[in-house]
């Protein structure tokens, strides 16, 4: 597989087809490191992006900064084990020392089994939270209406279109990157804030993702 594969940063511009048409969530948020999984003929094949934490609580965690992976989605059809390989290359890129976090969307029947085969931490369901639906049926996100109006107050976005719809809380992953006396000192910061409980069994809906992207190829 890695003579097969590499990895390398991207820009948003190289992402942007692949995280709105291929990625079951189709919003392209903020990211601050953007990686793409090239193979021997450097066509992409995968896309992977970490931004700011949605939840400014998990902003920091103890004395360390947190950074969300949040985008991920790679062709179909590839080697059982090709999108671990491609999460672990990541980290070769990224700042440390940091800590890592990710959900996995309980609306959309995702336990998280990446994350658990490349042994991310797991700490249980964060707590329900809402969108917002506008009179076509679509789904935007708080954090998004607050950027555009100033406001996510569901009595104040009615008169903008806007019904308050109730979303199940997701499962979250941590993943720390750092020195063995930085893992230590995260992991005791983390344990001050949740606890480590059993990964979630139960059988994973994939997501369609059969789209496919404009062939990306490298000349370099």
């Amino acid at each position: 597989m890695v003579k097969d594969y590499y990895v390398e940063p991207i820009n948003r511009y190289e992402a942007k087809e692949w995280i709105l048409k291929k990625h079951y969530a189709k919003s392209m948020p903020s990211l601050m490191h953007i990686f793409g999984l090239f193979d021997k003929d450097k066509v992409l094949n995968g896309v992977c992006g970490y931004g700011m934490p949605a939840n400014f609580n998990n902003n920091n965690i103890g004395e360390y900064k947190v950074l969300e992976l949040v985008r991920l989605v790679i062709n179909e059809g590839h080697e059982k084990n090709l999108l671990s390989y491609f999460v672990a290359q990541t980290f070769k890129f990224l700042p440390k020392p940091i800590v890592l976090i990710s959900y996995s969307d309980k609306n959309a029947n995702h336990s998280g089994f990446i994350y658990q085969a490349t042994n991310w931490i797991y700490t249980g369901v964060s707590g329900n939270n809402f969108l917002f639906v506008d009179k076509a049926g679509k789904e935007t996100h708080k954090k998004t209406l607050f950027d555009r109006y100033g406001t996510n107050v569901g009595e104040e976005l009615i008169k903008y279109g806007y019904t308050k719809k109730t979303i199940l809380g997701k499962h979250r992953y941590f993943y720390l990157l750092g020195s063995k006396k930085d893992k230590k000192q995260m992991m005791k910061a983390l344990l001050e804030r949740y606890s480590v409980v059993p990964y979630p069994k139960g059988d994973n809906v994939r997501y369609n993702a059969s789209y496919e992207p404009n062939i990306h190829e490298r000349l370099f």
